[in-house]
C-alpha cells in the first residue's frame, strides 16, 4: 500500500485511528527526521569537522596581533619564580624589562600559532568510531578536552621549534638572554630552573586549547555556528 493511499484510508477511519497508528508514527518521524539515527561515521564526521573549523578559528584568533596578549584568559604571564620575585625586581628598576618580556611572550605566541592549524589537522584524523558517540553526549568541551589529553605530547614536540624560531625573530630570546643575566644573579631566584622556549610552548598551546574549547562550546550551542551540513546533521540531532 503506498504512502498516500494508506493516508487516505486512515482519515477516512477516523482521528483515533491516525493517533493510535505506529506505521503512521514512523512515516511521520522519517518525514520530520526524528526517527533518524546517525551512524558512528556520521558522528565521528562531525566531531572532526567541529574540530578543523574550532582549530582554524582558534588560530585565526589567537594569531592577531593582541590575540594572547589582551586576552586576559590566555595572556602568557611571567614565569612562577619571576612572578614570586617581581616585586622586588620593579623595585630595583627591572620592570620596564619584565614588561617587554610579557610582551614578547605573548607576540612570540601570536606568531607561532599558524603552525599549530596543520599540526591540528594532522591530529584530527587520530579520532575512532569508538570515541564519537560518547564525545558528542558528554560536555560542551568533550572534543576538545579528549584532544588535548591525546595530543598534548605530540603537539608539545612538534609545536616547539617553530616557537623557538618565531622567538628569536620578535626578539624575545635577546630579551630573555639580557634578563637573565641579571636574574642570575639574584641568588634568592631559581634562575637556572626557566625554561623559557619551553614555557612558552605551553603556555601557548594552553591558549589554544582555551579558545578551541570556546569555539566547540559554540558549535554545539549555538545553531548560527554550525556552518556545514554535517555540523547542522550532528549537533542539531537529538541522540537516545
Amino acid at each position: 500500500m503506498t504512502t498516500r493511499r494508506l493516508f487516505s484510508c486512515m482519515v477516512a477511519a477516523g482521528p483515533a485511528t491516525l493517533i493510535a497508528s505506529p506505521q503512521l508514527g514512523k512515516i511521520f518521524e522519517k518525514w520530520s527526521g526524528k526517527g533518524t539515527t546517525l551512524s558512528d561515521s556520521r558522528i565521528a564526521e562531525g566531531l572532526k569537522e567541529a574540530l578543523k573549523i574550532g582549530a582554524g578559528n582558534a588560530v585565526n584568533l589567537t594569531s592577531q596581533k593582541d590575540g594572547f596578549l589582551l586576552n586576559q584568559a590566555i595572556k602568557i604571564l611571567l614565569p612562577e619564580p619571576l612572578q614570586k620575585a617581581e616585586k622586588a625586581m620593579r623595585l630595583v628598576g627591572m620592570g620596564k624589562k619584565l614588561d617587554e618580556l610579557v610582551v614578547g611572550m605573548n607576540r612570540a605566541a601570536e606568531a607561532a600559532t599558524p603552525f599549530a592549524k596543520q599540526i591540528f589537522m594532522d591530529a584530527i584524523m587520530s579520532m575512532t568510531f569508538a570515541d564519537a558517540k560518547a564525545l558528542l553526549k558528554g560536555s560542551d568541551t568533550a572534543v576538545t578536552d579528549f584532544f588535548k589529553e591525546k595530543t598534548t605530547t605530540q603537539l608539545t614536540e612538534l609545536f616547539r621549534p617553530p616557537v623557538v624560531k618565531v622567538m628569536g625573530e620578535v626578539g624575545l630570546t635577546k630579551q630573555w638572554n639580557s634578563l637573565f643575566a641579571t636574574v642570575k644573579k639574584m641568588k634568592f631566584l631559581k634562575a637556572d630552573s626557566i625554561d623559557l622556549e619551553g614555557y612558552v610552548v605551553t603556555k601557548s598551546l594552553s591558549g589554544l586549547f582555551h579558545v578551541l574549547g570556546q569555539e566547540e562550546t559554540k558549535i554545539r550551542k549555538d545553531p548560527a555556528a554550525r556552518v556545514t551540513t554535517v555540523l547542522k546533521d550532528v549537533f542539531g540531532a537529538k541522540l537516545p
